[in-house]
């Protein structure tokens, strides 16, 4: 059986990629990956608020001290008290690419130009093989246009792909007006793979803190249902990779994301809630699934069911919400 696939042109053993979680903080845990069945690993994200902070803090411990006398050296605040978050980012892009084979993807998360260009450059010193643009951005001035808030995904990638050139995904939300022109704007702005699609964590209350706190909840399997949408319209029409994220728990939601188009299924709360060897299990089930039903490989499979090959395409438009409401049940009373 050949899963192999392509992804932001890296040749991967299988559509199988962890997604970028806490899970890949420590390198044992990615060699783990590597040995359940990964064929290639994003790295948890380094976020704009942490290029900030290191900024702020760097130039606050040069200046502690600088009015004390040159011999009270104790004023000078030992390295360990550094807060170098991307500097530590960068040392574990290298350390992970000593220790496994598989492609690193390192990842930025933020949602303004920022430090993004610069630390592009040094993640790809680091080493690694791409890098994945997770743009999170909630706009909530209603002053600003829809059109200013896309121009500004469109100025990072391209301020990005100026920097390096390693290859470049863009990981974002389906909260557009029409996504689709937007997958296509970012497609002829150069990147490399969409990453489709962020999940935005939703705030909760605290009726006895009366407070605002955050809360995080992992996937179902119900949620793969908008990324194999938007990845079946698009596939066919971009030049760049489709990976498919959110949701996909079985190797059942892999082989379905495939046959849309996506050319990568990524994982992240499968894994945390089953641990990485739940890779092997998946790669093993979509091994046997696609034994069965006489596919020779994933080549083979992908984009078979994309909306450019479906036999009936309404079914990923407006038909498919009127059939879906006239054909459900109801109990008469």
């Amino acid at each position: 059986m050949d899963l192999t696939t392509t992804y932001l042109g890296l040749k991967l053993r299988t559509p199988l990629v962890p997604s970028a979680s806490p899970l890949s903080e420590e390198i044992d845990s990615i060699k783990s990956m590597e040995d359940a069945g990964a064929s290639a690993v994003v790295l948890y994200s380094l976020f704009e608020e942490q290029l900030r902070q290191d900024r702020l803090e760097l130039a606050h411990n040069l200046e502690q001290g600088t009015e004390s006398f040159a011999e009270a050296l104790s004023y000078f605040p030992k390295s360990e008290e550094y807060r170098l978050g991307p500097e530590e980012y960068l040392k574990h892009i290298t350390k992970a690419k000593k220790a496994v084979r598989i492609p690193v993807i390192a990842s930025l998360n933020g949602s303004s130009a920022g430090g993004w260009t610069h630390y592009a450059k040094l993640i790809q010193q680091a080493g690694a093989d791409a890098l994945e643009l997770n743009i999170y951005q909630i706009p909530t001035d209603a002053g600003v246009p829809a059109e200013k808030i896309e121009r500004g995904y469109l100025e990072i990638l391209k301020a990005v792909k100026s920097e390096v050139t390693i290859p470049v995904a863009v990981k974002l939300s389906p909260f557009f007006t029409n996504f689709a022109h937007v997958a296509k704007r970012l497609n002829e702005a150069g990147a490399d793979g969409l990453v489709l699609f962020n999940r935005f964590y939703q705030p909760d209350i605290d009726l006895d803190t009366l407070e605002v706190k955050p809360n995080i909840l992992l996937s179902t399997p119900m949620a793969m249902r908008l990324p194999l949408r938007w990845i079946a319209i698009l596939c066919g029409r971009l030049k760049c990779s489709l990976a498919a994220t959110s949701g996909i728990h079985r190797a059942t939601d892999a082989l379905k994301m495939l046959m849309v188009g996506a050319d990568v299924t990524m994982l992240c709360s499968v894994l945390i809630r089953n641990g990485v060897g739940q890779i092997s299990v998946i790669e093993r089930e979509m091994t046997a699934w696609m034994e069965e039903h006489e596919y020779e490989s994933v080549s083979q499979l992908k984009g078979s069911l994309s909306q450019k090959k479906c036999p009936a395409p309404s079914e990923f438009e407006r038909a498919q919400y009127m059939r879906a409401l006239s054909s459900y049940p109801v109990e008469k009373a």
